[in-house]
């Protein structure tokens, strides 16, 4: 069911300029995973170039967030309630786990959980879930 909300990610955030252009200086590759499905998300100077539905063997990564499907749409909800609004608050109620190479992630926070929360615009008025 998330597959449709994580293949928007591409066009929600390159086609925010403002977006892009915070995550400007970040070049990586980071694994969302949602149950036992891995998704790899290659960023390249603040664009989103590729997102690979795993596994994929070998494909590298530097820090990864993982949070079960419900988690991740009870976090994409246009108004989160608390506890769902943020990845730290899904962590600290024990939904996700952020682990890996923390230098990347937390270099460019803001834009990663705006990545991260984007497909939110899909949960509006005049979208269905």
């Amino acid at each position: 069911m998330i597959t449709r909300y994580i293949e928007k990610i591409p066009d929600l955030v390159n086609n925010d300029s403002r977006l892009v252009w915070r995550g400007r200086f970040l070049s990586t590759a980071f694994l969302l995973q949602s149950e036992s499905t891995p998704y790899y998300v290659k960023i390249e100077r603040g664009r989103i170039a590729s997102i690979r539905r795993g596994p994929v063997s070998l494909w590298p990564w530097s820090f990864s967030v993982k949070a079960p499907e419900d988690a991740w749409l009870k976090h994409w909800e246009t108004f989160p309630k608390p506890g769902w609004h943020d990845i730290f608050a899904m962590a600290k109620i024990g939904e996700a786990h952020i682990e890996g190479d923390l230098h990347p992630f937390m270099g460019n926070l803001r834009y990663v959980k705006e990545v991260l929360s984007s497909p939110r615009a899909m949960t509006g008025p005049g979208h269905e879930r």
